[in-house]
């Protein structure tokens, strides 16, 4: 659950609702993510079942990332979930303003 719930892993998990990406394309639509961290998020997913990883043995090394079927059910409920947040958000600032005012 972690895996999918961090930062990263949603970011991740969304971004290739998009379909089948490769590394850097994924790297440049996942804004502010390190190689290192992004490496390691797309690691944690496929051991959970959730991203695809498929290797072609060409040179140089032609790697793409896809969703699963579970992995494209979760990426779905957590894009309805930012959709949802972001169409929100309105209220959101508004109950900022208001705790601000209040401590």
């Amino acid at each position: 659950m972690e895996h999918v719930t961090g930062r990263w892993g949603v970011l991740a998990m969304v971004a290739l609702l998009d379909g089948t990406t490769r590394f850097n394309a994924l790297r440049r639509r996942v804004d502010g993510i390190s190689e290192k961290m992004l490496s390691q998020t797309l690691q944690a997913l496929e051991r959970d079942g959730l991203v695809l990883r498929e290797a072609r043995p060409t040179i140089p090394p032609h790697v793409e990332y896809s969703l699963t079927s579970l992995g494209r059910d979760v990426a779905d409920k957590l894009f309805k979930l930012i959709e949802l947040l972001e169409s929100r958000m309105p209220e959101v600032m508004a109950a900022r303003a208001s705790h601000e005012k209040r401590t």
